[in-house]
This record gives structure tokens, C-alpha cells and sequence, in this order.
């Protein structure tokens, strides 16, 4: 389709790396733009659309490109994502506070990417295209050093090291590996851990392949998982800041994701504090622990039978 065609090529040209000239991108920018097939460039608005209901609904209805629901965080890792910090798009415009997370986070076309790509086709498309470019260049490389400096610093149990994301989320997740795993899971390797901005921050996947643990569904795991190959258990942590305790939905799931993983599954749920442990307490399963990083040196056992391990 000649639209497509077009969008991989304004794309090249406003600075987006290769990786972002693929059909999906393409695609995204068209939905972003609001166009339709045969509409012109000059006729793009700013308007503000979630990823589900908006970007990929638009290109279902009118590219007939059909999705599955599980893309969804494909489109914002390798798309939306680059298409921030190129500013080529404004990441919750209308609602600058809300979380990273959340599940009302919108985007929209920057204004001075909208001016550029009205331009395309006519004569003051490559000036425009430079202009974008340039103006962009240095608050690209400026928004990555600051973000690199505000975000966790983490030194993960095998000794390497990485930087997560700014967050409450990612604090705690910072000092389950601090703290949780020296008292309760000593010798224990890191397989996953989701980064509430890059859900791909850390995925070992040799590992998780050889427990038989589906890598392809990652976005369906928990936080983070631990694996103690010594007693052959499998740490499956939530981490909650403001939802998502291991509830019996999604024990049951879990359990039905990894039924071929031949590790003991040990359920966790970890909370920053005991009020927020209060607010989700009626919710957890029994059978698992939890886990609050006000005091790391206990454990609250949700079983009376036995301390700490796999369940039958």
C-alpha cells in the first residue's frame, strides 16, 4: 500500500532508526495521524489514542492489519517507545501524571512533528523534514543521559548490573533483590524482570527455555522470577505499589502457564509497606508468602502447614 510506503519513508527521514521503518511503525504513524487510506498528508491531526482501542483498532478497521491482543506491548517497546524519545509523539498529553503503567496511557503527535508531516509531498517537505531533525537531535541524546541518571541502579545476583526505569514500582523490585533474596532465596539467579518502561529490560531466556517456561508470554509472568536451582524452586514474585497481589485468578494462571516447568513454584507477593499490604490483604491466595520491605527480615506465610517452599 503506497500510505505504507510513504510512512517508512517519512519516518527514515525525520531520524527514526531502521528498526522503526518496519510496517508496524508505519502503520502507528497512520494511526497517530489519523489517516485513512488515499487521505492525504497535509489533512494528519493531533489527537490523543491508547494503543488497544485506539492505534490498533484503527489499523484493523482501516488497513485490514489484524493484530493480536498480546502485540499490544509489541507496539509500545519497539514502536511507540523510540517514537517518544525521538519526540515524534507525546506520551500521555493530556494527563502527564499518570503512571508509567497505567492502563489509561495515551499518545499523541508532537506539534512539531505534526508541523513536518503536514510538508510531506510538497516542496518544503525535505527542509521540514531537517528542521525536525535538528531542532530534535540534542534533546534526544539530553532525555536519555537524564533519564539513565534518575533511574535504580541495581546489582543483580550474579554480580552484573543494570539500570531500571524511575518508579516506586521499580524501587521495590530493586530491593526484593537486595534484600528479599539474601534472607529467603540465597543463591537464587535472576530469570525475569519486568521493567515497568521495558518489559525486555531483563529476560534470560536460555534459562527460562530450559525450565520450560513459555518466553513468548513473557508479558503474562509475574515481576520477577527467581530460580534456586539447589532445591530446583521457582520464585514467582508480584510486586505491588498499587495492584496485583497473587490473587487464586492468578495463581490458577500461572499455574497454567508453567504446568510443563518441572521447578516448585513458590508464590510471593512483595509490598512497600504494610498500609499497602492492608489494602490488598482480603485478595491473597493462601498458599503464598508476602513479603514487605519495611521489615525484609519476615516473611507473612498465607499457609499454616509449613515455612517456606512449594506447594503440593
Amino acid at each position: 500500500m503506497p500510505e505504507i510506503s510513504d510512512a517508512q519513508n517519512l519516518l527514515a527521514a525525520m531520524g527514526m532508526p531502521p528498526a522503526q521503518h518496519n510496517e508496524m511503525a508505519a502503520l502507528t504513524l497512520l494511526a497517530l495521524c489519523g489517516l485513512k487510506s488515499h487521505d492525504q498528508w497535509r489533512s494528519a491531526q493531533r489527537h490523543s489514542t491508547t494503543v488497544s482501542k485506539g492505534i490498533m483498532a484503527f489499523i484493523r478497521e482501516h488497513y485490514g492489519r489484524n493484530y493480536a491482543p498480546n502485540t499490544r506491548e509489541t507496539f509500545r517497546r519497539q514502536v511507540l517507545h523510540q517514537f517518544v524519545q525521538a519526540h515524534l509523539v507525546d506520551y500521555n498529553p493530556d494527563n502527564p501524571t499518570l503512571p508509567t503503567n497505567s492502563p489509561k496511557a495515551h499518545y499523541a503527535l508532537s506539534d512539531s512533528a505534526l508541523a513536518a508531516i503536514r510538508a510531506y509531498g510538497t516542496e518544503a517537505w525535505a527542509q521540514a523534514a531537517a528542521d525536525f531533525t535538528r531542532q530534535h537531535e540534542s534533546g534526544i541524546t539530553r532525555t536519555a543521559a537524564a533519564r539513565q541518571t534518575a533511574g535504580v541502579a541495581l546489582t543483580l545476583p550474579d554480580g552484573s548490573a543494570i539500570r531500571l526505569s524511575p518508579g516506586q514500582h521499580n524501587q521495590l523490585q530493586a530491593q526484593v533483590i537486595e534484600r528479599f533474596v539474601p534472607q529467603f532465596a540465597s543463591g537464587a539467579l535472576l530469570l525475569y524482570l519486568g521493567d515497568t518502561a521495558d518489559k525486555d529490560l531483563y529476560v534470560a531466556t536460555e534459562q527460562l527455555s530450559r525450565l520450560a517456561i513459555p518466553v513468548s508470554e513473557h508479558e503474562k509472568l509475574p515481576d520477577m522470577i527467581l530460580y534456586l536451582e539447589a532445591r530446583n524452586w521457582l520464585y514467582l514474585i508480584e510486586v505491588v505499589t498499587s495492584h496485583g497481589p497473587m490473587t487464586p485468578k492468578r495463581i490458577h494462571e500461572l499455574q497454567d502457564m508453567l504446568r510443563d516447568c518441572p521447578a516448585g513454584k513458590v508464590f510471593v507477593t512483595a509490598f512497600p509497606t504494610f498500609a499497602e499490604f492492608r489494602k490488598h490483604m482480603r485478595h491473597i491466595a493462601w498458599e503464598t508468602e508476602v513479603w514487605i520491605a519495611e521489615k525484609p527480615e519476615h516473611l507473612i506465610h498465607f499457609n499454616g502447614d509449613r515455612f517456606l517452599g512449594p506447594r503440593p
